[in-house]
Parts: C-alpha cells; structure tokens; sequence
C-alpha cells in the first residue's frame, strides 16, 4: 500500500503492527528534519500510535499548552502534538487543530481505530470495508493493492462525474471505496464503524460592523493565516497567477519574510489565456525571485500521469497547469503557498452575480418565466462556461426549475437534458436512482444562511471547492512531492467572512468587495480591478489542434462504445460540432476523454501500482 504513494512522501518509509492492525507511512519533511520525527509515531508508553497527512500551523502554541499539561514530548514536530493532543481532549482535539490533515489514531487502551479529515477537505481519506478488514489510505491505487478490493466502476458515481466534473464525497467511482467527507471523524471498533460531524461555517447570526472594522480585522486574519504557514524547515514559495487572490498571498508574504519570496507563475501562447504579464507586475512590485512556465497541449503521456494521480476521473482541465507548474516548483522550493478558497469565502465567481439575478427575478409569475426561457431556447447551448449565447442558452434551462436545482443545473457540464441525449438505454436504467441535483438541495438544507448568496457559497464550500478544487491541488502538488498551503482556507478567516454581511462580499456588480478593499494601494487599481480570467486553458483550441485525432480514437473506439454507457451518435456529434462547426463543447469533451482513460487504466487492467508505472492507455 506505501509503494504507489511513494510520491507523496519520498524522504522516507515508515511500518507499525500490532496483532491485527497496522500502519504505513510515506514521509516528507517539512518540520522537524530528523529521523525521531518518523512516523508512524507513538506516545511515551507505546499505547498511542499516529499515522497523519498534513500540516498543523498552530502545533507551537498546542505544544506549549499541552506542555503545561505535563505531557512530554521528544520531538519538534507537529505529529506529536496531535497524539498528546488526542489524549487530553479525545475526539475534542479536532476542534483544537488549525491546519490540513488527514490522520488515524491506534488506540490500544480501548481498541480504538479514530480517523479524521481536516475541516474543507484539502487531504484526503479513503476507506473500504469488506467482510473481514477496514483499509484506508490517502490515495485509491493504495487500497487497490489489496486483491479483495474490487476494481468496479460506480455508475452512480460516472453520473455525478459527467453532471459535475468530478465525484463528490462520501462516493468515490470504485464500488465500495468511500471517502471520509470533510470535517468528519470515524471510529471504527470491532465490527462497528461510526461516523460525525465536528465543524461547519455558520454564516448567521450576522455581526455588527462597519466595512472599515472589518477590512481592519480582516487584514489581521490573513497575515496570520499567512506568517502560521511560513513555519518550515524546507524552502517556500508561491504560486503566482497575477490574480488578486494569489497577489495577496504574495503580498502578506512579502511583508512577513526578511528575503525575496519564490514566486511561480503558469502561462499559455494564447493571450486569451496569460495572466503572466499580470503575475510579473506583482513580482516587480514586491521583489519576488520568480520564474515562469508555459503550458502546452498535454501529449499522450501527460494525459497517463493526470489519470493515474487523480485515480478517479477529473473533469477539471485546470488540472493540466496544475501539475506543469507544481512539477517546475519542485524543482526550487518545498512548499508552496496558494490563493485557494477566495472565490468561495468571498463570492468571486460571475455565476454568483447571474444566480442573483435571476434569483430577483423569482418575483415573476412562473407562466412568465416558462415563456420567456422558451424564447432563450433558440439559443444554442454548448458545454463551455464562457461566451453570450451558453449564458443565454443555460438562463433558458433554469428559469423556471427550483432554487436549488436552478444553482445545480447552472453550474453542471452535462445538464439532465443533455445527459439523457448522450445515455444509452440500458445506462439511463442503472442511474434511474441517481439524481446529482439532490446533492445542491441537500447542501442548501443544511445551511443555515439566511440571505441567496450564503447558501450558494456554503454550498460550493462544500461540494464544488472540496471535490473539485482541493482535489485539483493535492494531486497535482503531491504528484511532485510538494506541499501546498492556503492562507484563505485557514478557517479562521473563513468563519470571519462567514460572520460578514453579504453586501461587503458582493454590492453593485463588484465580486470580493471587502478582499479588494483589504488590498487597495497595495495592488495597483488596474489589477484589482480587471475582469477575472481564472485559471482557464485553452482546451477548445486543443481540441481541434493537438488532441483531435486523439480524442476522436479514443472516444469513437470500439473499445469505448463496448462499455455500453453512451449513444455513440451523440459523442460523434459533440465532436464533430466542435471540431468543423465550432460550437464549444470542450468541456463536455474533456469530461468524456478522461472518463475513458480512467476506464483504462483502473477497470479494464490491473494497471501497475509502482512509481515507474507508464501504461499506453491511449491504444485502442
């Protein structure tokens, strides 16, 4: 189970039994360099075994809190803390931990197996339970070393996947493999395993405070986040997109450290596509050593590495920089600061000011609405986030649906509409139960913001920003042994701007209202203020470029269609649509392309598990 992960932790490999428990552990070393911080690790007696995953920024003040405690420690790393921690407070030591992590706890006191993941989900946790065993592992290829673990494709899961872009917790898409969701515990004793919740933002009751107070605060929580994150015994950096978010980081960095910051920064030959320009601007501005990348069109064996780090399917084809930029960053620094989890705590993206709109609109009679998204019909529909006629198109779709299902169907690559054109008969009977939407009314239910915008933002903090956007980052980051830190995940500063009234997140068309304020004439106006570009790649030129003959073998091989998911029809005319007639369906391409080398690579063959492992996926 340690060998495929050896990328997560080359610095070195630990082993634990005990009767019929036991535990593996792949390091790197980020506190604490010396071999007494090995893990697994145990307590003083021997009674108390750690496996853990992550990092612990407030491990100092822990460390001295529990010192006091009289507990006594041997090393000076952040693990330790966590046991001590476990045995003074139990499960109440999650509440105490500021940080990411994923961990199990041995307890042989009371036979006691106590998982947990940190409270967004930026490591990861998986587990299967099968007749006579419970495995987990921070990666899937690990528990598929295992031979009782089947190698059997979810179909609810592929659902979700072409719905969304990715699987969301607690499914993975292998039957019978799970993962623990974020801000969750599991005990498993004997025979029984229990589950719980330990966190979520509350985003009422509202505080009262002036704009000013709050830019004041919030400027004291990020340089924070940021100074607990510069702790490390191994070179730091950051990534660097030229955006506000990563500006930030940046910027706080800049001002806590006594020498140049390392910046990274990823670019495109498509000037539709290059924030570099930006990204360079900050450099100068703040001193930065940086270094830049461009990205190509991924070839054959960059598509291999992609499908076997992200061990599901990924939809996300930011994915593509991700690694390319995380793979030069390794190459200077081991660790690397990021702007993740702005957009979400802040309301940053376009969909959240267009979901406003046609909220507002919900006064109109729904005979209304159903005549006027009738006339939107006439609009084409295409599977791309960007462009008039799709905004126009996908306004048509959710006009008249429910709240919840309106923000799920927005926000989907392949709509209920489409994803029943593109199933086959007997497909569309194996999903009948299926319905992805639910998750969005679900995630809604369980808020308990009182105002539009706070649900959706607890909502995508909880699915989009989790299974997709964390999973983008740990992957492509751990693929090359490098760790990544998010000052704007700390979750003190997340339950601050939950605590904000939603007019200092988003008033007057302006998106991250009180982040902009934070940052003014610290950031010149021209960058704070130019339309946000995200981290976009230029798939839909890659597709009638570099990977078109590709993607048309693999998506129209017989070994594709034999799988009985899809009308074969309806793929040979997504691509043909978007390859002779340019109707951007780059997305939805994207989503299929990576389904089907997930296929071959994980179902149809027992794929390699070892680091040198290179498979040709792409014959058909």
């Amino acid at each position: 189970m340690a060998n495929p992960m050896i990328h997560r932790g080359p610095d070195g490999e630990g082993m634990w039994f005990d009767e019929n428990i036991g535990f593996a552990h792949r390091r790197l070393a980020i506190i604490d360099l010396r071999d007494v911080a090995n893990q697994p690790m145990c307590n003083e007696d021997g009674t108390v075994w750690i496996t853990f995953n992550g990092e612990i920024y407030n491990f100092q003040e822990l460390r001295e809190e529990l010192g006091g405690l009289r507990h006594i420690f041997r090393t000076q790393s952040d693990t330790e803390v966590i046991i001590h921690a476990y045995e003074e407070y139990g499960r109440g030591c999650l509440e105490k931990l500021r940080g990411m992590f994923a961990f199990a706890i041995w307890d042989s006191r009371t036979r006691l197996l106590f998982l947990a993941r940190d409270r967004v989900g930026k490591k990861p946790l998986f587990y299967f339970i099968g007749q006579d065993r419970f495995l987990f592992a921070s990666e899937i290829k690990a528990l598929l070393t295992d031979d009782t673990v089947p190698r059997q494709p979810d179909p609810a899961a592929i659902n979700d996947f072409l719905a969304l872009g990715y699987v969301p917790a607690p499914r993975s898409a292998f039957l019978g493999i799970r993962k623990l969701p974020p801000a969750h515990w599991m005990e498993v004793r004997d025979a029984k395993v229990d589950t719980g919740r330990y966190w979520k933002l509350r985003y009422t009751p509202k505080r009262k405070i002036s704009i000013g107070d709050a830019v004041s605060e919030l400027r004291s929580r990020i340089a924070e986040a940021v100074r607990l994150r510069l702790v490390s015994d191994v070179p730091l950096g950051a990534f660097l997109s030229g955006g506000v978010d990563s500006s930030a980081v940046v910027i706080h960095m800049a001002e806590a450290m006594d020498r140049p910051v390392r910046t990274f920064s990823v670019g495109f030959g498509d000037a539709n596509f290059d924030e570099r320009p930006f990204a360079r601007q900050i450099a100068e501005r703040y001193g930065t050593d940086h270094t830049e990348l461009v990205a190509e069109a991924p070839v054959a064996d960059l598509l291999s590495r992609l499908v076997w780090h992200y061990d599901e399917p990924f939809g996300d084809s930011s994915a593509v920089p991700s690694y390319a930029i995380a793979e030069l960053t390794r190459q200077h620094v081991t660790v690397v600061l990021n702007g993740d989890g702005a957009d979400e705590t802040f309301a940053g993206y376009d969909w959240y000011k267009m979901d406003r709109w046609i909220q507002r609109g919900e006064f109109a009679p729904l005979k209304l609405r159903q005549w006027f998204a009738d006339l939107m019909r006439r609009f084409p529909a295409n599977g791309s986030k960007t462009g008039s006629c799709w905004k126009v198109a996908r306004l048509a779709e959710v006009l008249a649906v429910p709240p919840s299902r309106r923000y799920a169907q927005w926000t989907e690559h392949f709509g209920p509409k489409a994803r029943q054109r593109l199933y086959s008969s007997a497909f569309k009977e194996s999903v009948t139960e299926s319905d992805t939407d639910s998750l969005f009314a679900s995630a809604f239910a369980q808020s308990d913001a009182k105002d539009w915008l706070d649900t959706v933002l607890d909502a995508d903090v909880n699915l989009y920003l989790a299974d997709d956007l964390l999973v983008k980052m740990d992957r492509a980051t751990m693929a090359h042994s490098l760790e990544a830190r998010s000052p704007f995940l700390d979750h003190v500063v997340m339950e601050l701007a939950a605590s904000l009234p939603v007019s200092f997140k988003q008033a007057w068309g302006q998106k991250k209202r009180i982040l902009k304020a934070s940052l003014r004439g610290r950031i010149p106006d021209a960058l704070l203020d130019r339309p946000k570009m995200g981290f976009s790649v230029p798939i839909a030129k890659w597709f009638r470029t570099d990977l078109r003959e590709m993607t048309h073998d693999v998506l129209l091989s017989p070994r594709a269609s034999e799988r009985g998911y899809f009308n074969r029809t309806e793929i040979a005319g997504l691509l043909h649509d978007h390859t002779v007639n340019e109707v951007d369906h780059a997305t939805r391409l994207w989503n299929l392309l990576m389904l089907e080398l997930w296929h071959r690579e994980f179902i149809d063959k027992p794929a390699s598990l070892d680091t040198g492992h290179r498979t040709q996926m792409l014959t058909s």
